[in-house]
């Protein structure tokens, strides 16, 4: 099948990329032609494992191009995927200005009929709007389609070729024909392609992601709760993801939620829901909460070495908002580094992947430590701010020898505190 793909984004790379791995040919659109020509040698903009890999073998096999022409590529596809930016606007809802924009080029675009899907992440009623804007560009037949991503940054190619479900909003047989077309190759394990209506596809993707952000908050409110009453919330933890109505999965207590998905996309359903009259206190809760985590983290430092921490330096393991990404929006590191560098103190940081979005930043502010060890050297304490695999078996006795004095701050919860304890360091954590 032919396809385009506006936008190559975090979203739109990931999905073109993996719509060409399948057969299909797909045209990647972007208008910033640096990155196109970056693209087309190989050099992708983000950090996500296995995708370097897939663009280069299929740029060679000529299933996927990249071009700065979105007219041509919309001539030349049946389905046109848009997959721009949705920011979030000073009132906390999503700007859909770009996601117009290209509506209303798709809508000067079209010689015959396709299917227009909505991947990017948008309020529900946005396909209505979508569809007004082209239609009033063109008396070519087509149909608009909300087919939300769930992508999970890390393991975001997996995620598209192997994904646990296929959510598709159409109101219209012929597309959802073509839409299910698109998808029967990845879906022979027998996961489900769930057809509704479009609203409900629109409204789905919030609903996940918000769902999935309030579990977060909860167990950080529980490890705080823990903290205060002398119970760990790694056993309450375990105690609380066996039972198999609850699972393991977005129950780790920590620094709170960052990246370009859970923290703008709570704030545009609180939106919607303030937009049309609803109550949304559990979501209020849960943005709170997740803003409170790096204050309370804070908290401790400030506990330990006062609030005027000229002098001291600092030495930060991890500054992406989760392993395995270099994105950096929303991340606990911006706030808590910002907050001690306004506090007198000197940063000292590390991460395998980030080191480009902290340049944007934090610009010189900091140090860019050539390794993890080396960020420590001379300082006086350890905080570690993401979970990167390399960071969780370390040589202790040298991050000792390297450290002023011994002593961890850990916002992940990722070492033994009764083993560190052992080895002569002071360790603090979250809800142990």
């Amino acid at each position: 099948m032919k396809a385009c793909v506006i936008g190559t984004g975090y979203v739109g790379l990931v999905v073109g990329t993996c719509l060409a791995e399948m057969g299909n040919d797909v045209i990647c659109v972007d208008k910033d032609q640096e990155k196109l020509e970056n693209l087309k040698k190989g050099i992708i903009p983000i950090y996500e494992p296995g995708l370097e890999e897939l663009i280069t073998s299929n740029v060679s096999e000529n299933r996927l191009i990249f071009s700065n022409n979105l007219e041509d590529a919309v001539k030349k596809s049946l389905v046109c995927f848009i997959a721009v930016g949705t920011p979030q606007g000073e009132d906390g809802s999503a700007d859909l200005k770009a996601v117009y924009e290209v509506a209303e080029s798709i809508g000067n675009a079209l010689n015959g009929y396709k299917v227009i899907i909505d991947k990017s992440t948008v309020p529900v009623g946005t396909a209505e709007k979508v569809k007004e804007i082209i239609k009033s560009k063109t008396k070519e037949n087509f149909d608009v389609v909300s087919n939300p991503e769930f992508l999970k940054q890390g393991a975001a190619v997996d995620d598209f070729l192997r994904p646990d479900r296929v959510i598709i909003g159409s109101d219209s047989q012929k597309a959802t024909e073509i839409m299910q077309e698109i998808y029967s190759p990845f879906l022979r394990t027998g996961n489900p392609v769930i057809i509704m209506d479009v609203k409900s596809a629109e409204m789905t993707k919030y609903a996940s992601n918000s769902f999935l952000a309030v579990k977060i908050s909860y167990i950080n409110e529980i490890a705080n709760i823990c903290e205060k009453v002398g119970a760990d919330v790694e056993m309450v933890r375990i105690g609380m993801y066996t039972d198999k109505r609850i699972g393991s999965q977005f129950l780790y207590p920590g620094l709170g939620y960052g990246g370009s998905c859970f923290p703008k996309d709570i704030k545009a359903l609180s939106k919607t829901a303030k937009d049309n009259a609803c109550d949304y206190q559990l979501l209020k809760a849960a943005d709170n909460i997740n803003k409170k985590q790096r204050e309370i983290f804070l908290d401790k430092i400030f506990d330990k070495f006062s609030t005027n921490l000229s002098g001291k330096t600092f030495g930060v393991w991890g500054l992406s908002f989760k392993p395995k990404t270099n994105d950096m929006r929303e991340a606990p590191s911006i706030s808590i580094i910002n907050k001690l560098l306004e506090c007198g103190a000197k940063v000292q940081a590390y991460d395998p992947k980030a080191f480009d979005s902290a340049k944007f930043h934090f610009q010189d502010k900091i140090t860019y430590a050539t390794s993890a060890y080396d960020a420590l050297k001379d300082a006086d304490c350890m905080l570690l701010l993401t979970e990167w695999n390399e960071f969780k078996r370390p040589d202790f006795d040298k991050i000792k020898s390297l450290l002023k004095t011994p002593l961890i701050f850990d916002g992940r919860n990722q070492y033994d505190k009764e083993r560190l304890a052992k080895r002569g360091f002071e360790y603090y954590s979250i809800g142990r």
